[in-house]
């Protein structure tokens, strides 16, 4: 069996996305035209709970959509003969909006890089600002989170995990494998 290193809890994925909801709003108050798009499939959770945070805190509600980046990926080929398409569902203009893209975890840069793909096939934004509440290192692209819960020291052999409530019923995040 692998041995798995607890990094998040509950308390400190909550408590992490608090912090990253009142970073945005300090950067967007007044300006109603960002929303939020998650990268299929926690990136969503982690989306709809930063606007849910960002309700609470302000009253305002930004809006949230879900990204497939499954054909824009570079390494199709290697990850499936017949690929598992999900829903891509954007329910507001992309055009002259500032989009915060969320993922749990930053390690390659590929994902982003293929997720950067999809948003643009669909339109221009105003800016894409990248939240990632785990960024691992590693990157094999020139990209960068502008907001970030967590940085974690790892090797390439180890593996970074996020459950979330919504899509695995617990909250938690941990590391796997290692050398």
């Amino acid at each position: 069996m692998t041995e798995q290193k607890i990094i998040m809890d509950t308390s400190d994925i909550d408590r992490t996305l608090n912090r990253i909801a009142f970073e945005l709003w300090e950067h967007n108050r007044g300006s109603e035209t960002f929303a939020f798009i998650g990268i299929r499939r926690r990136g969503v959770s982690i989306a709809n709970r930063l606007s849910r945070k960002l309700q609470e805190f302000t009253g305002v509600r930004i809006p949230v959509g879900a990204l497939d980046i499954t054909l824009y990926r570079d390494d199709l080929s290697e990850i499936a003969s017949h690929p598992v398409l999900k829903k891509t569902e954007i329910p507001f203009p992309i055009k002259g909006t500032k989009i915060y893209l969320c993922d749990d975890v930053l390690y390659t840069g590929r994902t982003i890089r293929a997720a950067l793909d999809g948003i643009n096939d669909l339109g221009r934004p105003e800016a894409i600002r990248l939240v990632v509440l785990i960024d691992r290192g590693h990157r094999e692209l020139p990209i960068q989170p502008d907001y970030t819960g967590r940085n974690i020291t790892t090797t390439k052999g180890e593996r970074v995990e996020v459950l979330l409530q919504e899509d695995d019923g617990i909250d938690q995040a941990f590391i796997t494998g290692g050398a």
